[in-house]
């Protein structure tokens, strides 16, 4: 199983400081992978909107400059942000910089009072789920290095040229649950879905990854071509054996990738309790 941390509060004392100490000190401890989210005003729900949060794909460059190993990604970026080459162009650009290390996490987006007030169109979900397919349709061409044009029923580009090219194909993972188009989208164009830790005793997990399953063999696509991730909180009270224990658990439901999130900003004890915990996690 494989750990990786959502930074999300960023309301450090000083924030670039901040950022750099937990970010290095989980870059060295052998965390798989340092998401950030895209929003554009913070929406963790322990937090409040005015707090301080950074511009993902900004904070993500900053990322790539001070990170060796650690791959990194956006958790995930709606597709009513930013225009579709735009989106492509930037994640190329990242996995280029860090030589392969780039994720490509996208979803149709959910936060509508976020859009209203900064501004960004929101079509109903129907549309987004639509622009989502033709995003990752442009991706693969551009990606590829095909500078053809696109027409599509929400997109049409002249000629997208993506030059230079990502160093690898970056890795697809599509946020959400969603059983009828989510999940079904993950099953035909992801490599990785994102579920939540709800507490329920993994109930609700085994049931999407069911209904993940059922749709990968619809599409007659391998099961375990997709990277289960779960989304879950480090609590205040929790320490390596815990965390260790309740990964064991997890992995006992399917999952093969953590993605830990923290009230408050990160700190370096709470950082260490993820990288200490690491190598025992990779044995699940």
């Amino acid at each position: 199983m494989k750990v990786s941390m959502t930074v999300t509060d960023h309301a450090w004392t000083d924030a670039v400081d901040g950022l750099r100490r937990i970010v290095e000190l989980a870059d060295a401890g052998g965390i798989d992978t340092i998401w950030v989210p895209d929003h554009l005003f913070q929406a963790d729900p322990t937090s409040h909107p005015q707090a301080e949060l950074f511009e993902a794909v900004s904070m993500l460059g900053y990322l790539a400059a001070i990170t060796s190993r650690s791959r990194i990604g956006m958790l995930v970026s709606p597709v009513p942000f930013r225009p579709p080459a735009v989106q492509v162009k930037a994640i190329a650009t990242l996995d280029a910089f860090t030589r392969g290390r780039a994720w490509f996490g996208v979803g149709i987006g959910w936060e509508g009072d976020e859009a209203r007030a900064m501004g960004i169109p929101l079509e109903p979900a129907k549309a987004r789920f639509e622009q989502l397919d033709e995003l990752l349709d442009i991706a693969d061409r551009m990606f590829a290095g095909d500078s053809s044009p696109y027409e599509g029923k929400h997109f049409q580009l002249g000629g997208p040229i993506c030059s230079p090219r990502p160093a690898t194909r970056p890795p697809v993972l599509i946020g959400g649950t969603g059983e009828q188009k989510t999940l079904r989208m993950v099953a035909r164009r992801a490599d990785a879905c994102n579920l939540f830790d709800l507490p329920d005793g993994g109930t609700t997990v085994r049931h999407k990854l069911d209904v993940l399953r059922k749709h990968c063999e619809d599409y007659g696509r391998p099961y375990g071509e997709i990277a289960k991730t779960l989304s879950t909180r480090l609590t205040p009270d929790d320490t390596v054996t815990t965390f260790v224990e309740r990964c064991r658990e997890q992995a006992s439901w399917g999952i093969d990738h953590v993605i830990v999130i923290r009230s408050g900003p990160w700190t370096p004890e709470s950082t260490e309790i993820l990288t200490t915990a690491v190598p025992e996690v990779a044995a699940l």
